[in-house]
Formats: C-alpha cells, sequence, structure tokens
C-alpha cells in the first residue's frame, strides 16, 4: 500500500516513521524544507520529495500512485491541498486546521466516491470522534466542552508557550472569531475570551479561553450547548490580547518608510523563533471532553481527559503524537476497510461506529496515547 504525506513538520515526520514501522505500507513524505526531510535521513524505508506544494500540479504528480493521502500542510494550504487531492480521486485523511469548511467539498467527494476523514488530529479529531461516540449512545445530549492545549513542559518567561505545531496555525486561534452554541443557538465572540482558571491533575492550574475549535460539530450534531476553549499557562492570554489589539497580527499592508509590510510577516520574523520548540525540547498536551445528556430518564456524564507527554525513547513530541496518531490510525482503519463511508467525513462520523471508536483508542492505546473515560449518573 502506497502512503504519502504531504508536510514534513513537527507532526508529519513522526507520522512517517509510525507508518514506516510496517512492511505492508510504503511511506513516501514530501516537503519544500530540504532541512525538515533531511531528519529522516535515517530511516531508509521512508521515500523523501522535495517540491514545493502550494503548486497544484507537484501535489497531482506525487499522488498520482498512491493509495492514500495524509494531508498534514499549513492551514493556508489545506483547503486547496484537499480539495486537489478530492479532484484527484484518492482517499485523504487531513489534519490540515484550515478557515473553510470542508463540507462545501462533500458532493465533489461523493462524485469521486473518495474517502476524506478532515480535521483528524487530537482537537479537533479525537475529541469530536468522542463526542459523536457519547451523542450517539444518549437519547439526548445537554452539552458537550472541549478544554484542550499543547504547552511546553517546561514555562520560560516572557511567552511561557512554544508552538507545537504551525506558529502560524497558533496566530489563526488568536484571530480567528470562535464559535460556540449557547441555548440551542451560534454565538461568536473574538477568541481570547471568557477566560477562565482550570486546575487539571498532574499539570496544575491552566487558563482557558474561547477559540474556534467546534468547527464541523456546529453542523453535524444538533447538541443544545458546545463549546472548545484552548489551554495556556496562566498570563500568556493578556499578552497574545495585547500583541492583537495593537495590531501585531494584522495581514493589511502598512506604509513605512515608502515600504508596505504586512504586520504579520514582521511579528513571524521576531515572534515565531521565540517559539520555536527545539528538538529534544519537551512538551505536553492536555485533553479533557465533558458530555452531559440523558439516557433512559437519567441524567448522564462522560468525560475523556487524556495527558500525554514528549516520548523521551523515541524523541517524538506530544503533540506530534497525539495529533499524528490518531491520524495513521485512522489511515489504517480506512486502508483496511473497517471505515467504508465517502464524502468528506467529520470526526464526529466516525464516532457514530463502536467498532471504529474502539479501533481508534485501541491503536492510540498501543503507541502511548491514553484516554481515560469516567462515567457517572448527575
Amino acid at each position: 500500500m502506497n502512503i504519502i504525506i504531504l508536510g514534513a513538520g513537527l507532526v508529519g515526520n513522526p507520522m512517517a516513521i509510525d507508518l514506516a514501522n510496517e512492511q505492508r505500507f510504503n511511506v513516501t513524505i514530501s516537503d519544500i524544507d530540504h532541512n525538515a526531510l533531511s531528519k529522516l535521513t535515517d530511516h531508509s524505508n521512508i521515500n523523501t520529495v522535495q517540491k514545493d506544494l502550494s503548486v497544484v500540479e507537484n501535489v497531482v504528480s506525487l499522488i498520482n500512485d498512491k493509495d492514500l493521502i495524509i494531508n498534514a500542510l499549513p492551514g493556508f494550504m489545506g483547503y486547496q491541498t484537499l480539495e486537489t487531492v478530492i479532484k484527484a480521486g484518492k482517499d485523504i485523511v487531513d489534519i490540515a486546521f484550515f478557515p473553510e469548511d470542508p463540507l462545501n467539498l462533500n458532493d465533489l467527494a461523493l462524485q469521486k466516491e473518495v474517502t476524506a476523514v478532515v480535521d483528524c488530529g487530537v482537537s479537533p479529531g479525537m475529541s469530536s470522534t468522542l463526542i459523536g461516540y457519547v451523542e450517539n449512545l444518549l437519547d439526548e445530549t445537554e452539552s458537550a466542552l472541549v478544554l484542550v492545549g499543547g504547552l511546553p513542559e517546561i514555562r520560560e518567561k516572557p511567552f511561557e508557550y512554544k508552538a507545537v505545531f504551525s506558529p502560524i496555525d497558533v496566530v489563526e486561534e488568536y484571530i480567528r472569531p470562535a464559535r460556540y452554541i449557547e441555548n440551542g443557538e451560534l454565538v461568536v465572540k473574538p477568541a481570547l475570551t471568557d477566560v477562565e482558571n482550570i486546575n487539571f491533575e498532574g499539570v496544575g492550574t491552566l487558563e482557558a479561553f474561547n477559540s474556534d475549535g467546534l468547527r464541523t460539530l456546529i453542523d453535524t450534531l444538533k447538541i443544545k450547548n458546545m463549546k472548545e476553549k484552548t489551554l495556556r499557562y496562566p498570563g500568556h492570554v493578556e499578552k497574545m490580547w495585547l500583541l492583537r489589539e495593537t495590531g501585531f497580527f494584522n495581514y493589511e499592508e502598512l506604509e513605512i518608510n515608502g515600504n508596505l509590510i504586512r504586520p504579520i510577516d514582521l511579528t513571524s520574523k521576531l515572534l515565531f523563533p521565540k517559539w520555536k520548540l527545539e528538538e529534544g525540547e519537551k512538551d505536553i498536551t492536555v485533553l479533557r471532553i465533558e458530555v452531559i445528556g440523558h439516557k433512559d430518564g437519567e441524567k448522564l456524564k462522560y468525560t475523556y481527559n487524556m495527558l500525554d507527554k514528549y516520548d523521551e525513547t523515541t524523541r517524538t513530541h506530544s503533540m506530534a503524537r497525539t495529533t499524528g496518531y490518531t491520524a495513521t490510525v485512522t489511515a489504517r482503519m480506512i486502508l483496511e476497510g473497517l471505515f467504508k463511508e465517502k464524502g468528506i467525513i467529520p470526526p464526529e462520523q466516525i464516532g457514530r461506529y463502536t467498532e471504529c471508536v474502539e479501533y481508534l483508542l485501541k491503536g492510540l492505546n498501543d503507541r502511548g496515547v491514553i484516554y481515560r473515560e469516567r462515567f457517572e449518573k448527575i
């Protein structure tokens, strides 16, 4: 089975290694960055191809003979790449966090008889899968809450943060309006709002703020109250709010001494190097999912907790593990024929199938990413 991963970043490379551990997979990975690909030189069973993946023709030529594609490109390239892959009639697992609505490509995916699992990371991804799973178990679902964050294990001032995925996608979390459902109505608020401190066992107190992570859940599930919040160490939100409100995250050009520049480009040059998560630098991923509803006249609450840390044995960052392994286990599930639906497949749609949820949880557990379920009557 021929698999190609588009994007050799923090998440792309560990996915290639995970898949290449099985002889049944012929794994290729492509990126424009030679340095990113060079980190895989010790893995002779992984084919590396240096290509500019923003060029549609390059993507088409790369995926021509592949059985399945994994899209691990930054969000600003994600939608175009997903559309290109679908037009080529190839199944795809997508972890690109792009602003466009992937459901707009559903008719095309159905026409091409393609299985396109989108938002297939940790959150969105497994969080949506588990919400969909519980929603299917209950007679009526009252609320769903997701709290999630990827953080450096060691806090260092001034930001007390390192980017555990594409830094430009991190900034999107701070500027993209947050959508959530309250009393059955869509509410839109600026990101970085409704900050609250929440304690997490094994981590301590983190601050949670509104972010736009519900994604397709807003359209696919009829739950009266749904919200997703991102987690950071206390104090980080105030710094990001100040940068945003001052205009450092703006994309509109400004004239400075006769030159036109975008503030976000300057910010990228100054800020992103300070956010760089170095090889061997430890990170953690924190996730809590709470779903409340009714079954047979009783009010029930399902809670899933996941705390994952940098793997010192394989030298794999936690965000790469929790996001990437969700995608690689999903890829296996499709290639093995366990999941056969066609079209744009949001993770919550996979949650309707108990055997698929069990397959994902076992695959992640085998790789040390453990979701702990707690069930209680209220």
